[in-house]
Formats: C-alpha cells, sequence, structure tokens
C-alpha cells in the first residue's frame, strides 16, 4: 500500500470541510475552533502561531467576529453555547486559512489545507451554479410576464374552434310542402 493512500484516509472529506464553512459580512470562512480540529491543533496553538505572525493575515484573510455575529451563529446552529470561550472567535477566509496551515506548518496543517482551499472552491462553485439558475429562473418568469393574458385570449379562441356550431332555432310543428300535381287529371 503507498503512503499516498494511507495519508488520503487520514484527510477530512471535502464534504465535511465544506459544512464548517459558514458566511459571514458576505464572505465565505471557517471559524478558528472547526479550522484547529482540522489541522489537528487545538484553537489556542492556532491563534498564538496566528497572533505571532499577524502581518501575514490581512484583514481580509482573517478578522475577528463581533458579539452580535456569535449570537447569530449560536442561534442558527441552535447552541446554548460556544464551547465556553471567553474571546470572540476569529473567521478565516479562503486565504487565511491557507495562511493558517502555512504558519502552523505541522504535516497534517499542510496536508490538510489543500483540502481546505477545494472546499471553498467547491462551495464557490455551487453558489455560482445557483446564482446561474436562479438568474434563468427569472429571465423566464420576465418573458412569461404578461403572456397570461395572451395565453388565456388563446384558449378561448380554441374553445371556440371546438365548440359545436349554433344551429338555428328550428319552428315548432309540421312544414308543409306544396307540391306539383302531376296526376291532377287522371
Amino acid at each position: 500500500m503507498s503512503s499516498r493512500s494511507s495519508a488520503e484516509e487520514a484527510v477530512v472529506p471535502v464534504e465535511a470541510i465544506a459544512q464548517a464553512i459558514l458566511i459571514l459580512r458576505g464572505q465565505k470562512v471557517i471559524l478558528d475552533a472547526d479550522l484547529a480540529r482540522l489541522y489537528g491543533v487545538t484553537t489556542t496553538r492556532l491563534n498564538q502561531q496566528v497572533r505571532r505572525n499577524a502581518e501575514r493575515f490581512p484583514a481580509d484573510f482573517m478578522f475577528q467576529i463581533t458579539t452580535e455575529e456569535l449570537r447569530n451563529l449560536m442561534l442558527q446552529n441552535a447552541t446554548s453555547s460556544w464551547g465556553g470561550r471567553r474571546k470572540l472567535p476569529f473567521a478565516f477566509t479562503e486565504h487565511g486559512a491557507l495562511m493558517a496551515a502555512t504558519v502552523l506548518s505541522t504535516p497534517r496543517a499542510v496536508e490538510v489545507g489543500v483540502y481546505v482551499v477545494r472546499a471553498f472552491i467547491r462551495l464557490r462553485e455551487l453558489l455560482a451554479s445557483h446564482a446561474e439558475l436562479s438568474h434563468k429562473l427569472i429571465e423566464l418568469e420576465d418573458r412569461l410576464d404578461g403572456h397570461d393574458e395572451q395565453i388565456g385570449a388563446l384558449m378561448a379562441a380554441i374553445r371556440q374552434l371546438l365548440a359545436a356550431p349554433e344551429k338555428p332555432e328550428r319552428q315548432i310543428g309540421f312544414r308543409v310542402r306544396e307540391r306539383r300535381k302531376r296526376y291532377a287529371k287522371r
């Protein structure tokens, strides 16, 4: 058995990583506790390395979430607490998650970092396909808008064509036609 196949078994599936990705402030992010778990280190160790290398983490790579954002996350996930943390968690963007793997420099962090980036890419592709589908539905609705009346008029015309033609009213009683009598003088 090759070392690559055993390494593949050790990493977290992209789908599991994608479930940890959240959308905060209009960005796809992963929280420090989830990232630390994936990288096989403690949250304290991850945040310690991030603080030591603060110049590698500009605002578009990582930010600390607010109390309000944390409260909203707890409501969304139906949790009563957030692990007893004293400090607000950090949220890492795709680039920040990759940078965190490089500053940790553990074999597991480097290996899983690739899968984290793939999960972000997969999520971006899914969101793009949903946006494209939504756009197509809006286009279709726009094209059909106002057609209801036209379709109704078309159906009424078809019903008229299919309806039996009106027959003229018949008179009640007999009609007598007078015939010429050919044999009148016999």
